[in-house]
Parts: C-alpha cells; structure tokens; sequence
C-alpha cells in the first residue's frame, strides 16, 4: 500500500512536470528563445553551463525540466507495470508515454540542429499534448481504479462515444491550426476581435485566412462541447464522471478562446500567449480523460475488480450508488 501511494504521487507528480514542459515549449517559442543555445544539442552553445542570457536561460531551462520529466516517467511506467499490469490499459498508456516523450525531446532536438518548415514546427507542439495527456491517463488511472472507472461498466450511447473521440481528434486540428498561426507570425493578420479586420466573413486565403481558419475552427469546437454538456447533462445520474469532466471542457474551451481573444487585443502580450497555450494543454488533457471513459472496462478487469479490492483493503469505493443506465 505506502508503495502503491509513493507511485501514485510520482504520477501526480509527472503529469505536473509535463504540463510545466509545455509551459515552458510555448514560452521558448513565443519569446523566441529557440536560437538561445544555438545549433547543439544536449548541450548549450557546446557547454554543459552556459553563459547567461535571457535566451539561453530560457531555452536551458526547458531542456533541464524536460531532463526531470524523463526520470519521473521512467519511475511512473516501473511502478504502473509492477502494480497495475493486470490493467490491459497500462499496457497501453505506459508505452504511448514514454515513446511520445521520447519522440518530442527527438523533434525538440532536431528543431534545433536543423532548419525547419512552420508545418513540422507546429507538429511539434501536438505531440507535447499526447504526451502529456499520457501523463494525466496513467495518474488517473491509478487514482481510479475500483472506483470512478467502474463508472465504465455502466452503457452509454454509441453514437456518445463516438463524437467524443471526434472531438478530440478534432481539437488536434484546431490546435495544429493554432500552432502554425503562431510559427508563420499571423497572430495579428485579423487586428481586431471576434471579426476579423471588420469583416465577418473574410475568406480562407493568405495570412488573413490562416488566422480566420483557427478562429473559424475554435468557434465550431466551442459550440460543439456545449452540445455534449448537454448530451451528458441527460446521463449525470448514472455517469457522473462523463457530466463533470464535460463540464470542464466546457469551462476550459471558453476560457481558452477568451485568452485566444486576449491575444489579439493585447497584440500577443507574452501573459496572454501564455495562458492560451496552457489552456489549450488542460483541455486536450480532460477530452483524452473522457475519450477514456467513454469507453467500457475490459472484461478482464471487471473480473479482476474484487482481487484489486483485496490487494487494497484500504481504499472504499466512491462510486455513486445510482446504477441508471441508457441503453447502447
């Protein structure tokens, strides 16, 4: 028990370092800090401490953090093995998290090393988002278990399911179309908010259309979660899980498209790109949480639930005791 507790809080702890990594990506970008230790890589300008500027301490920093979060996600995949393997999931989500961490410190690496085109450069910071959205399942995964996840056992609509993986994979469009907004320097193409440059409707071509697609794109995902809030409000008695974690996207999505809002008002203050970046980050994070419960526990762990009890007679269940249900 104290060290399924140790690992848990590792967990914790590792999703909270990949969110600061990406903090600290987007601040590497929007201060345009990316240069700051030249062309080497792993060390900075070819030493191991650099000579101080804001750059390179900013861009130092980002290596160093990201260092830290390989070492706790290699602590976090060897507890979640030797613990919870029985899970078919962890079997999943631990090596997603590890190669997605190894594939963004690999193209953090080669951004630095060699040109690169705006397209791949936005790619760079979707992977970020898998990899910490990997975090974030495993830690709740081990918070969870033979309690909100048996929340799964209970059916749900199959056209719900479906639409929440749509969304997700859609806000990884909208995301990429953010991304690329930022590396091709269009933040500003549309000077004024929610039109653009007093127009309405001002075509998808040019810089101008570059910024309109992702205002276009965030408004319909915007729309889209407030239809899912209210699909899930008709299921929060007998899925808990899926009405309050819609009502955090929901909460977020807005918030994310105020600060979008806020950029282009303050003319990209650093404070406004910011809070975008970390916005967007716990918003995809809580749609992988739902793309999750979404769907239905392996047969495996259902059997396996009154073992996982007596391994942890500690832990009680907090699973709300109405068992309604909607057909699938």
């Amino acid at each position: 028990m104290r060290m399924r507790t140790i690992v848990r809080r590792i967990a914790v702890v590792n999703a909270l370092v990949m969110l600061l990594v990406l903090i600290q990506g987007a601040l590497v970008t929007n201060t345009g800090s990316a240069e700051g230790c030249g062309n080497s890589w792993p060390l900075c300008k070819g030493e191991f401490v650099p000579a101080y500027t804001i750059e390179t301490a900013i861009e130092y920093s980002h290596r160093f953090v990201t260092s830290i979060a390989g070492v706790l996600i290699i602590a976090t995949a060897a507890g979640a093995l030797k613990y919870w393997r029985h899970r078919k999931e962890m079997k999943i989500y631990v090596p997603v998290m590890v190669f997605f961490l190894i594939l963004q410190a690999g193209l953090g690496a080669a951004a630095v090393m060699w040109p690169q085109s705006s397209e791949v450069k936005a790619l760079h910071f979707g992977i970020s988002l898998v990899a910490l959205a990997s975090t974030i399942l495993v830690a709740a995964m081990m918070y969870e278990i033979d309690t909100w996840d048996r929340l799964r056992d209970r059916p749900i609509p199959r056209q719900l399911r479906w639409t929440v993986w749509g969304l997700a994979a859609y806000t990884y469009v909208v995301v990429y179309l953010g991304a690329y907004v930022r590396h091709t320097n269009t933040m500003l193409a549309c000077t004024d908010w929610p039109l653009c440059n007093g127009s309405v409707f001002p075509g998808f071509t040019g810089p101008v259309g570059i910024a309109f697609s992702h205002r276009f794109a965030a408004g319909i995902l915007v729309l889209a979660m407030g239809g899912l809030l209210y699909w899930t409000l008709r299921l929060r008695e007998s899925r808990p899980d899926l009405f309050w974690g819609s009502i955090l996207a929901l909460a977020l999505v807005v918030a994310q498209s105020i600060s979008g809002a806020m950029v282009i008002l303050t003319r990209v203050d650093i404070f406004a790109t910011m809070s975008h970046s970390i916005l967007v980050s716990l918003f995809f994070g809580t749609l992988a949480y739902l793309c999750i419960h979404v769907l239905p526990r392996p047969e495996s762990a259902r059997r396996q639930s009154s073992a996982a009890r007596v391994d942890e007679p500690g832990r009680t269940s907090r699973v709300p005791a109405t068992a309604g249900s909607v057909g699938d």
